[in-house]
């Protein structure tokens, strides 16, 4: 697989408030453009949707808290010397009487409010879908406070966008016949705006906390090794064991699934009620959670197209990598440097394999009885985009074995991962651990010298003037690598 060259990596610091129908919220993000961390995150339940359905208007003593939210906002995004800011505004603002009468009175605190309108949103959520999984193609489905967005992804573009009034806090009123009754009227709404149309029959990606909730609740019921809600992956059989554990759950016992928000257990047998519903209508045969939806969209959005067309987890990993190693980041040249041992794997494999050589060095600082346990912890729950949890699996393993880890320690992952490619994974680190010993964690040695499979050989080329990089401890790393390849290691000086 042939590599970009270097990404640019220019770091800022941007910010988004999102003014939605339960929250106020302010994240801040830090870092390269394409894949920028979250450095801050708060939100206030300020409940701006609540007295829509009582007389179609924000409630005084709502609007007086999201105010006192969002004057703290403006003040720490100043402090932290945001540079980039979007304020907008969604559903409540936009349908209540006096959503103007909000807006001005953010202005008067120093906020210049965008009102995005529904079809906005959706475009926003699918931008945010795109921004993470680059390769999405289905409709991504925005489920808030107030409204319900669909947006089409396909291609690397958002296509058709709606809004529907379909958010959790309407949903209450609409199931009160049944849910006979209610998926009849949400086909109907659906119908109206010709959905699903010829996107029937496509994925789900599926943004927003209610669905996190959902499938926060799937992971606790199917005990899932890996709890990680991002692009976690449910079938449409799934559906039954949410219906059926949302009917059969107290809000009490959902409360007390770790991670799971009161509010949103309150919400969950609408939401999943909601779900079914959708897929129904849609005959989707699969959802994925997208933890990157409106916020994530809006700075995606903002970028030129040479910027998206990067792959957010190389950029992120690289950011990473750069950030924690200890010498000159070389991940590069030790991703060029290993890949002759692996010129039949599959791009999607090689993508992961740059990864895990980025990301080589980050663990270096920690107790050295835990440098593996550090690498693992980091390949399974950075905060990276674009990969599955599968992919989570095979970085993780590979800095295991990349840090020292004693192969039984590895964390026990059943089938979440192919056996054949967890071993092509630890056969990465083995050599990612070669090469950072032969090279001390510089990059000229690397150039000084080569690895590659001679028919039952593993052999280890030092070029002249590099001679001396030979030794005991590269000897050992040389004979790990080559019984993990099933080969004869042999060293030849050039």
């Amino acid at each position: 697989m042939d590599f970009p060259d270097n990404m640019q990596q220019a770091v800022r610091r941007s910010a988004v408030i999102d003014i939605g129908s339960n929250s106020v919220r302010i994240v801040v993000y830090e870092g390269p453009a394409r894949a920028p961390a979250v450095i801050f995150n708060e939100k206030v339940p300020a409940g701006l949707g609540r007295g829509l359905a009582i007389d179609g208007r924000i409630a005084p003593e709502d609007a007086e808290r999201g105010l006192f939210a969002l004057r703290r906002y403006t003040l720490l995004a100043r402090a932290m010397g945001v540079s980039d800011l979007q304020c907008v505004a969604t559903a409540a603002v936009r349908d209540a009487a006096n959503g103007a009468d909000f807006i001005a009175a953010a202005a008067a605190a120093g906020l210049d409010i965008r009102l995005l309108s529904g079809a906005e949103e959706a475009e926003a959520a699918g931008c945010g879908v795109l921004s993470a999984i680059p390769d999405a193609h289905g409709i991504a489905i925005d489920l808030g406070g107030g409204s319900l967005e669909l947006a089409e992804v396909s291609g690397g573009e958002v296509g058709r966008c709606a809004s529907f009034p379909l958010g959790v806090l309407r949903l209450p009123t609409l199931r009160s016949n049944g849910q006979q009754a209610f998926e009849h009227e949400v086909r109907k709404m659906l119908n109206a705006a010709d959905w699903p149309g010829d996107l029937a029959g496509r994925p789900l990606y599926l943004v927003g906390g209610s669905w996190r909730a959902l499938s926060r609740l799937d992971l606790e019921l199917t005990r899932s090794p890996l709890a990680v809600l991002d692009q976690h992956s449910l079938p449409r059989t799934a559906l039954r064991r949410l219906l059926r554990a949302t009917r059969r759950l107290s809000f009490e016992e959902l409360r007390a699934i770790p991670g799971m928000a009161s509010n949103r257990a309150a919400t969950l047998p609408d939401a999943a009620a909601l779900l079914a519903a959708l897929v129904g209508i849609i005959d989707a045969p699969e959802m994925t959670i997208s933890s990157s939806g409106l916020r994530e969209g809006l700075l995606y959005r903002a970028l030129d197209a040479r910027t998206r067309a990067q792959d957010p987890l190389i950029v992120g990993a690289e950011f990473e990598g750069r950030r924690l190693a200890r010498f000159a980041q070389h991940g590069r040249a030790m991703a060029e440097w290993i890949a002759p041992l692996f010129a039949d794997e599959p791009p999607a494999d090689s993508r992961i394999r740059l990864a895990a050589s980025l990301l080589s060095d980050v663990a270096w600082s920690a107790n050295p009885d835990f440098r593996a346990e550090r690498g693992t912890e980091i390949g399974l729950h950075g905060n990276w985009r674009g990969i599955d949890l599968p992919g989570r699996i095979l970085l993780a393993r590979a800095l295991h074995a990349g840090f020292g880890g004693a192969d039984g320690d590895f964390p026990a992952m059943g089938a979440l991962v192919d056996a054949d490619r967890l071993a092509r994974a630890r056969q990465w680190g083995l050599a990612i651990r070669l090469a950072q010993r032969l090279s001390g964690g510089v990059e000229a040695p690397l150039r000084g010298s080569s690895i590659a499979r001679k028919g039952a050989k593993l052999r280890l080329r030092l070029d002249a003037g590099w001679h001396d990089l030979a030794g005991e401890s590269v000897e050992r790393r040389l004979r790990a690598l080559a019984q993990a390849l099933d080969a004869k290691p042999e060293t030849v000086l050039g």
